[in-house]
């Protein structure tokens, strides 16, 4: 939820500035997360620690674009090499997490998830304060407005309804929370169309069918990918047997070839253009998702690497294409936010994905219930192709 605030704040206060009051906050609640005197107080901290961590990826696109054109607008070449190394930065750091604070809470004890993040925020501190430029100071520029509050609220409230009642669907539906989002979402543009500085540019985002276009893509890429991420070890372990390590072993290849695909896909993009990269991603994602329909109890692990591998390449080039994309088709002055809201098509995405194997595997984990799965995933992937392929063709200008 605190991504396109983020996002929002850093287009009116300035980029490097947003960054560093979020890294802050991140080493704050890092320190004092350990002296929590209750459960409480613990959960609190990290409810900080996580709006600190939200500013990251609206301010780097919004620093991203400051450096490369100030003044490129809407349809400006995406950095094609900047945003592979924000992909891969993203893929690694959500890759080395678990692992890490899994050895950190064996040697030292859960404190450590949370100690070990001062000096890394101290570092990245005072490199953001030595290397990121200074925000830029317009002094005929008019102050920014006041955050629109009723606005942010609005849309907390919407995306908290929508999210608990997904949540909910596998343990038995919470009906009452259904008509929240749709109801906060229908006074939250009356509201946003009344106020002179928006939380959220509903009019922006009714006229630029593009971005709206990118937002459900990025959302139907996550639905999928996050899918098999989660079910596969389930069936690994339930239904074939595997001890855990195996299970991790075999996944591998789905969270990590797409960090190694991102290369490809910032060539590809630089030589042939966004259209083509997506198209690649989301036919590779469809072609994994075939595959997974074939497997059962003798299935040998061959296929299964396989299969694993294919399902794993599309992350590198839907990712950084979507990306490009979303760089190409937003104005400048609203990078963070469009980029905070685009994040949180991301996490739609994987929420619905844990829904659906929520509802698939209620009852038992087993081969039926992963070729359902395969079967929603290859639904997805062909509509990607279809939207990728009968969408707008980017421009000249779109490509490096």
């Amino acid at each position: 939820m605190c991504q396109p605030l983020a996002g929002r704040v850093a287009d009116q206060f300035g980029a490097r500035r947003v960054f560093c009051l979020g890294l802050l906050a991140v080493c704050l609640t890092g320190a004092l997360a350990p002296l929590s005197p209750s459960f409480g107080w613990l959960v609190g901290f990290r409810v900080a620690q996580a709006a600190g961590t939200s500013v990251a990826f609206p301010c780097a696109l919004v620093l991203i674009r400051a450096a490369g054109a100030a003044g490129a607008g809407t349809g400006a070449r995406p950095p094609a090499a900047a945003l592979g190394v924000l992909s891969v930065a993203s893929s690694v750091s959500a890759a080395l997490g678990p692992v890490l604070g899994g050895v950190l809470v064996s040697l030292a004890g859960w404190q450590a998830i949370f100690l070990a993040n001062v000096p890394v925020t101290l570092a990245g501190l005072a490199a953001a304060l030595a290397w990121l430029p200074a925000d830029r100071v317009d002094r005929d520029r008019p102050e920014p407005p006041a955050t629109d509050v009723v606005g942010v609220a609005l849309f907390a409230l919407g995306l908290a309804g929508l999210l608990g009642f997904l949540l909910s669907v596998p343990g038995g539906p919470v009906w009452p929370l259904l008509p929240v989002g749709p109801v906060a979402a229908g006074l939250l543009v009356v509201w946003e169309r009344r106020v002179d500085a928006p939380f959220l540019d509903v009019r922006m985002l009714a006229g630029n069918r593009p971005l709206m276009r990118i937002y459900g893509q990025f959302a139907a890429v996550n639905v999928a990918f996050y899918a098999a991420f989660y079910a596969l070890p389930l069936w690994f372990e339930r239904e074939r047997g595997m001890p855990p390590r195996m299970a991790g072993l075999l996944l591998l290849p789905v969270a990590g070839l797409g960090l190694v695909a991102t290369p490809a896909a910032v060539r590809l993009i630089a030589r042939r253009g966004i259209r083509l990269t997506m198209l690649v991603g989301t036919a590779t994602l469809c072609a994994g998702s075939v595959l997974l329909l074939g497997f059962g109890r003798a299935t040998p692990i061959w296929v299964i690497v396989l299969a694993c591998s294919v399902l794993g390449l599309p992350n590198g080039f839907t990712n950084l294409g979507l990306q490009a994309s979303l760089f190409a088709a937003t104005p400048p002055d609203g990078t963070g936010a469009a980029a905070g809201l685009f994040q949180t098509s991301r996490y739609l995405g994987a929420i619905l994905s844990t829904s659906l194997l929520g509802v698939v595997f209620a009852r038992s984990v087993n081969t039926a219930g992963l070729r359902a799965v395969a079967t929603v995933m290859v639904v997805i992937s062909a509509l990607l192709v279809a939207s990728v392929t009968a969408g707008h063709s980017p421009s000249a200008r779109t490509r490096r």
